[in-house]
């Protein structure tokens, strides 16, 4: 009985030492759970402020950027190099062109040489500053200093049109106002300053452009005087009206009407009409010429008619100008008809604001254009003063910055017989 009652004693001491243990142990496991519970309330508090400063900084970053990105000149490569204010007050672009050529003639009267030429070499600086706009124009292949400057001015848009005072092209004539870096061919028809305004192509005064979605108006009133010429008290005016009854994104119809008048006065240089009628560095004929010293005006009247339909583009002129002189006025006619043919599809684009065509818009693999030109001029009172060249070409545009061209110009000079042939070839660039 004893051993019983013992055995118990021991069995109930034993247990109750059990029980004890495992209390503690699970009091050592609570508190142990509740360290590390405490722990990662820590570690998610560390990270809530972490998370909080890199939100604030990631702000002060972004502030900081749009800072930087309003108060920081906007600067463009696109097709040349255009640098833009933060404020959008002023601006600057640099661009040029090379047209670099070479000659060959199929010789006949005429004593003509075969070359290479730098045809253009310009750089230009152009930009606004306080809402005015400017352009200075160099060709290096024109002269140095005055003789090579070319655009020269500073503009103002008001009135619903442009105001231009310098040295710029007065408005008259489609093909003369065209760009060289998009004219078809290699050089300019009779109706331009290549003939009727023999080296009248810039001159020095003011100017109005005005236009919309199919229609322009430009007045100029102007010295007669370019950058590299001598002083004198000759003046003109020019206007051109340009109409596009039709005007869309494969089709359009132009239509335009100018008129100039010139007239000699004190120091005046002598005015002419000239046409190299076998391409540049060819030879020349003299159609007719008004004097400086007679005093005498050049009055000029010329119609436009142009169109664009699909790839297949026209455009023509006729100019009618009375070359005044003592010994009695003499009238001057030129007309030309030309035409071009986009054999890779393209369109030429139409230029509303200027009322002239443009290039073809291209894609990645360039365009090929066919041309050709006849172009006549005649001075109507003395017999047989009459030239002509007929022209076919051949452009290839590799891309929107460069193009090479081909022409194959066959000159008819009816005063004195002469027929020169002339084969041409341009690289050209620009940006």
């Amino acid at each position: 009985m004893r051993y019983s009652i013992l055995a118990a004693a021991l069995a109930v001491a034993m247990g109750s030492t059990s029980f004890a243990a495992s209390a503690q142990n699970r009091d050592a496991e609570i508190a142990e759970l509740k360290a590390q519970l405490a722990a990662l309330q820590a570690k998610v508090v560390e990270l809530e402020e972490r998370s909080d400063a890199q939100s604030d900084i990631n702000i002060n970053t972004q502030q900081n950027l749009d800072t930087l990105a309003t108060s920081s000149p906007k600067v463009e490569t696109k097709g040349g190099l255009k640098v833009t204010s933060a404020d959008k007050k002023f601006e600057v672009s640099l661009g040029g062109r090379i047209h670099f050529d070479t000659y060959a003639f199929d010789r006949d009267l005429a004593d003509v040489t075969g070359t290479t030429e730098f045809r253009r070499a310009r750089l230009t600086l152009a930009g606004k500053a306080l809402g005015w706009e400017y352009k200075m124009e160099q060709d290096f292949a024109g002269g140095s200093n005055l003789d090579g400057m070319r655009d020269m001015y500073i503009a103002k848009s008001a009135l619903g049109g442009k105001f231009t005072i310098g040295h710029f092209k007065p408005y008259r004539s489609m093909e003369e106002l065209t760009s060289s870096n998009e004219i078809t061919m290699m050089e300019r028809p009779f109706a331009s300053a290549t003939g009727i305004y023999n080296g009248r192509q810039f001159q020095q005064g003011v100017g109005y452009l005005t236009a919309g979605d199919n229609y322009t108006f430009g007045v100029a009133g102007f010295n007669l005087r370019g950058a590299s010429g001598s002083r004198n008290e000759g003046v003109g005016a020019s206007a051109r009206f340009t109409y596009a009854p039709i005007n869309n994104d494969n089709n359009t119809l132009h239509f335009g009407l100018s008129a100039s008048t010139e007239n000699a006065n004190k120091g005046s240089a002598n005015m002419t009409a000239v046409a190299n009628y076998a391409g540049r560095r060819g030879p020349s004929q003299t159609i007719a010429t008004t004097t400086g010293a007679s005093g005498d005006s050049i009055d000029t009247v010329g119609l436009e008619a142009a169109g664009a339909f699909g790839p297949l583009y026209f455009q023509s002129e006729f100019a009618r100008a009375k070359y005044g002189s003592p010994a009695g006025d003499e009238d001057v006619e030129t007309f030309y008809v030309m035409g071009s043919w986009m054999l890779t599809g393209q369109h030429k684009v139409y230029k509303s604001g200027t009322g002239v065509f443009g290039s073809p818009k291209l894609g990645d693999a360039g365009a090929w254009e066919l041309t050709a030109r006849y172009d006549t001029i005649e001075n109507k009172d003395v017999a047989n003063l009459e030239a002509t060249a007929a022209t076919l070409g051949l452009n290839y545009y590799v891309n929107p910055n460069v193009r090479f061209m081909f022409n194959m110009t066959r000159g008819d000079n009816e005063l004195n017989g002469d027929k020169t042939n002339q084969f041409a070839l341009r690289t050209q660039l620009n940006f």
